[in-house]
């Protein structure tokens, strides 16, 4: 079945999950400026509940990365979507702080963690020759889902007001899960394989794999840079635009993801291509292109400070995706190269676990930093300091350890 024209079915079915599951994300923050409006609450708060949502998937992503290694991943994954998504059309409902940590932070956060560990390893499973392409490709759901649902939340809540975003995405989660559990397979005998090669995985051994393996240590701390400027970007660009420039919720929601994404989007399937073909020379050319991605992709976020044309500012938001695009290409196909195959959910939990500790920090960090500074261009060339050092010490780590650890997998 590995080789059959199902492996693409299985692609088809989790890129749209995928989008669903960005998307999700992104309607909070395309109406943020209306629920704090309409909620009474400040930069800070409605900051904080971002980081909450972070700070629980991360907390609850390594009880997904072992349920996906243990149980059946169709059904993790499948129970995922149906989760999220009831929980993000009753966040249409909230009417206070504390409804929208409980429905936001908590049971959508919750329900999203067990989602990406599952999602990547059952996609690993049916792509080993074409994993890199396959991978590449489902990436592009994520660009597609934030320039969709960037746009189109906006557009709802300029119409029928914020509570709609939610409860419209919500809807369209669940009919796709539905979906998803009449069409999606689980690979076949994989869980059998693994218990007779090691046994079932425990707990810990994919936070053990990850933390003892100095590429796959590198790649999490790489990673937890990169998480932590996409979060604060992702939170609050949307509100920049509305309240330095005008822009609607709608425009705001379009044009602060559709440059950025549209140029990921070419930037992840070159990226990819480009990976494939470098690594059948040296495979650490693939933490290479991660690391020349994220120092790229830094150069745009100095432009991105002080006051920018709008124009300017554009052109940087293109840059900053297609370079951070070379990350995202690599991510799982380096993670794969130097982790065994049977803990790869659990491998994945633990750097996504540890990705998202960190970059839950950022919009409530931003937010404070905005208060203080009086406008979120100031931080900009913040964030591209720390893709620099993230980038520099890939790049050492790619040298010095990649090929030993790809050999102990192999």
């Amino acid at each position: 079945m590995k080789n059959s024209w199902y492996k693409w079915e299985v692609l088809l079915l989790l890129w749209m999950a995928y989008l669903l599951n960005q998307g999700d994300r992104q309607v909070f923050n395309t109406v943020l400026p209306a629920i704090r409006d309409a909620l009474n609450l400040t930069d800070t708060s409605v900051g904080l509940i971002a980081t909450i949502f972070n700070l629980f998937y991360a907390i609850m992503v390594p009880v997904g990365g072992w349920a996906g290694d243990r149980f059946s991943r169709k059904w993790v994954t499948t129970i995922s979507i149906l989760f999220w998504s009831v929980a993000t059309m009753f966040t249409g409902l909230a009417t206070s702080f504390m409804w929208l940590v409980i429905l936001r932070s908590v049971a959508t956060g919750g329900g999203e963690a067990f989602f990406g560990p599952a999602n990547y390893s059952l996609l690993g499973q049916y792509h080993t020759d074409t994993r890199a392409r396959a991978m590449s490709i489902h990436q592009t759901a994520y660009y597609v889902g934030v320039i969709l649902a960037g746009w189109l939340a906006g557009l709802i809540a300029d119409k029928l007001g914020w509570k709609y975003s939610f409860i419209i995405f919500g809807a369209a989660g669940i009919l796709w899960g539905i979906l998803m559990i009449l069409r999606l397979k689980d690979y076949p005998n994989c869980h059998a394989e693994h218990s007779e090669e090691s046994g079932k995985p425990g707990f810990f051994d994919g936070f053990r794999t990850v933390f003892s393996t100095p590429t796959s240590l590198m790649l999490t701390m790489g990673f937890s840079g990169l998480i932590f400027v996409i979060t604060g970007y992702m939170t609050w660009v949307p509100a920049y635009l509305q309240e330095e420039f005008g822009q609607s919720q709608a425009s705001a929601g379009f044009n602060s993801m559709f440059w950025t994404y549209v140029a990921a989007f070419v930037g992840v399937l070159l990226a990819g291509s480009l990976s494939d073909k470098l690594a059948l020379k040296s495979h650490k050319m693939r933490m290479l292109l991660q690391a020349a991605g994220l120092v790229g992709g830094a150069v745009f976020l100095f432009l991105m400070g002080g006051h920018p044309t709008l124009v300017l500012l554009y052109f940087s938001f293109a840059g900053w995706g297609f370079f951070r695009a070379f990350f995202d290409a690599n991510t799982y196909a380096v993670l794969y190269d130097v982790t065994p195959d049977y803990l790869h959910a659990s491998c994945s939990s633990a750097m996504i676990m540890t990705g998202f500790a960190v970059g839950a920090l950022a919009p409530v960090v931003l937010g404070a930093m905005k208060e203080s500074m009086g406008s979120l261009s100031a931080t900009f060339p913040i964030l591209g300091i720390i893709w620099v050092v993230c980038g520099i010490l890939m790049a050492v780590v790619a040298y010095t350890s990649y090929q030993k650890d790809y050999d102990k997998n192999h």
